[in-house]
């Protein structure tokens, strides 16, 4: 039994090709076409998608080589669903994991944030220069905590989201968590692992013939891997074994990330490759040339995209010449190749679960006959702003949509047990399990006014009324009473400083009619004295 998994890919015409490419999802273990969007050309990291889960559909981006458009499609319909004109041509174009945030980058090192959750806005949230020449790749960490852009400068950056994201940061210049510096010529690929950041480690590669091996904790190198070639893809296993890297020349190269060695008693034990630091250098085919031989895949043409089966069983890569080959991990051996799409250039290849609304497929677990898409909305994604619009990002509100039902917890929210029943009702067969109780707790706790039980009814609320009313009587005459008290103290303070005043006039008049007298007789005494 298989998990109907799926591949889906992104075409460009190539160099001896005409017309536009395609979007095209294939069946992983047949190989035949499932579905194709047809009418879109993306660019080497230029695609990108994100998939159906919690009741929402999925979607798909992809940058447009010639011009600064990004066509939107869904899995529900094999026509384009929107068409965003973009500030400027986008170079590299990234989705993280959970759909929330879209990130483009341009061939003059900037870099564009927009959101693009479940209920989309469009609203840019940040734009800032981040190199000084071509960003080739953008990958978000698999939390989508830190968003990581490589470079033609060889130059890699790391930046946090919530600080792209803060309100109070947005008059400043974003600055880097960190920049790694280590590659000579320019960055082709980019790979975060498992783990959230910065507890994750990081692989890069690039045209200098390295991969190398990074700790963003840290933000120390751990290895260097050296290649015959430049390296233009790399895939990672989930549980970080092993990696794979293919060149242009058509070469893939395995390299283990453990190895076996002889322990105490003859025992073998298995222990880590690399990690000693900037001087740990690993020369893939120096050392062991037989053993490197049998780890090395031979496509014969020029690999630029790869991925990896969900299982870790089963190793795609994309040629120039539009061909998708499958082998086997374990054995190196070819299973099948994919020649629908021969003439074009395989810009991006993903793995994922068939999606339960994929256009002409019935879902599997629907009861009946239904469609899967008359179950699963199709999910909006709104125009991307062009400029930044501190007033759109204010007046901005998060929606919530649940399944089958949209709730807007400030305009839309539930005003009754029978209706929390209703939303209940309709939410009990999505893909989570959210009980009667929980649901009535957590509606009285964020929806309902405090004192609002759920016996409310037209006598409470006219009682609460009336209590109100009440409270104003009273508070006023509290008013009144304090009104009352301030202007008997402001009279008796206005008559006592006039009573004060009336005293000091009378003596001050007093003596100055006592100076006058003194004055008056001193000039008798003189003019007698004069006389005689």
């Amino acid at each position: 039994m298989h998990l109907n998994e799926a591949v889906l890919c992104a075409t460009a015409p190539s160099v001896s090709g005409s017309g536009p490419g395609t979007f095209s999802l294939h069946d992983i273990q047949t190989g035949t076409s499932l579905a194709s969007w047809k009418q879109t050309s993306a660019g080497l990291h230029c695609a990108a998608a994100v998939q159906t889960r919690d009741g929402q559909g999925g979607f798909m981006l992809a940058a447009q080589q010639d011009k600064s458009i990004l066509n939107v499609y869904n899995y529900q319909k094999d026509q384009l669903a929107l068409k965003i004109v973009l500030p400027e041509k986008l170079s590299a174009l990234a989705m993280d994991p959970r759909g929330k945030y879209c990130a483009g980058a341009t061939a003059q090192g900037r870099i564009f944030l927009w959101e693009a959750r479940s209920v989309a806005s469009g609203i840019m949230y940040n734009s800032w220069d981040a190199h000084y020449r071509q960003i080739n790749v953008l990958q978000f960490t698999h939390d989508g905590a830190a968003l990581l852009a490589g470079s033609e400068d060889s130059g890699v950056s790391i930046w946090s989201i919530p600080k792209l994201l803060d309100d109070a940061l947005q008059n400043e210049l974003p600055t880097p968590y960190c920049n790694f510096t280590d590659h000579t010529l320019p960055v082709t690929e980019i790979v975060c692992g498992v783990g959230s950041f910065p507890s994750c480690r990081i692989l890069t590669a690039s045209v200098d013939h390295t991969v190398k091996l990074w700790d963003p904790a840290s933000k120390a190198l751990l290895t260097t891997f050296y290649f015959p070639q430049p390296i233009s893809s790399v895939v990672w296993d989930p549980t970080e074994r092993l990696f794979f890297a293919a060149s242009a020349d058509g070469s893939i190269h395995q390299v283990n990330l453990f190895r076996q060695r002889e322990g105490k008693f003859s025992h073998p034990t298995m222990e880590a490759v690399g990690g000693a630091g900037v001087s740990d250098v690993i020369r893939i085919n120096d050392t062991e040339p037989s053993a490197s031989k049998k780890r090395l895949i031979s496509v014969g043409e020029p690999v630029t995209t790869m991925a990896m089966s969900l299982t870790s069983s089963m190793l795609l890569a994309g040629t120039a010449t539009g061909l998708i080959h499958v082998y086997d991990i374990a054995s190196h051996q070819l299973l099948r190749t994919l020649s629908s799409h021969k003439g074009m250039s395989i810009t991006h290849l993903a793995t994922m679960l068939r999606p339960p609304d994929l256009v002409g497929h019935i879902s599997l677990t629907s009861v009946g006959t239904n469609d899967a898409k008359e179950n699963i909305p199709v999910r909006h994604v709104a125009p991307f702003q062009r400029i930044r619009d501190a007033k759109a990002r204010e007046a901005h509100e998060v929606s919530l949509i649940l399944p089958q039902v949209e709730v807007c917890f400030a305009c839309h929210a539930p005003s009754s047990e029978s209706a929390v029943d209703d939303v209940l009702q309709t939410t009990t067969s999505s893909v989570f399990s959210y009980s009667r109780e929980e649901m009535i707790r957590d509606h009285a706790f964020f929806v309902k006014p405090a004192g609002a039980g759920p016996e409310a009814t037209g006598v409470s609320l006219q009682s609460r009324v009336t209590e109100l009313e009440s409270e104003v009587t009273r508070l006023k005459e509290q008013l009144g009473k304090a009104k009352g008290i301030n202007d008997v103290m402001w009279d008796t303070v206005v008559q006592r400083l006039v009573a004060e005043g009336k005293e000091k006039g009378g003596q001050k008049g007093q003596e100055n009619g006592i100076a006058m007298d003194e004055d008056g007789a001193e000039g008798k005494r003189r003019r007698k004295r004069n006389r005689t």
